[in-house]
């Protein structure tokens, strides 16, 4: 079980090499993305798409949790 944990970490061995030389984190845009998908799914009651696309874009403008 040790060996193929060490197997799979060696797989990714250069992309968590590469957060220490960029600090890049894809945190914020998966968790847009997750707020993104549940609109959709709680979007049934949408008349047209205009207003699904304005409420995506009122997502960067708050810091609290989705409230559709």
């Amino acid at each position: 079980m040790l060996k193929k944990l060490a197997n799979t970490l060696a797989g990714y061995k250069s992309g968590i090499l590469a957060y220490y030389d960029y600090r890049i984190s894809l945190g914020p845009l998966e968790g847009t993305n997750n707020k993104i998908k549940t609109m959709k799914r709680m979007a049934y009651g949408f008349r047209d798409m205009e207003f699904f696309k304005f409420k995506i874009m009122g997502l960067h403008e708050t810091k609290y949790a989705l409230i559709v």
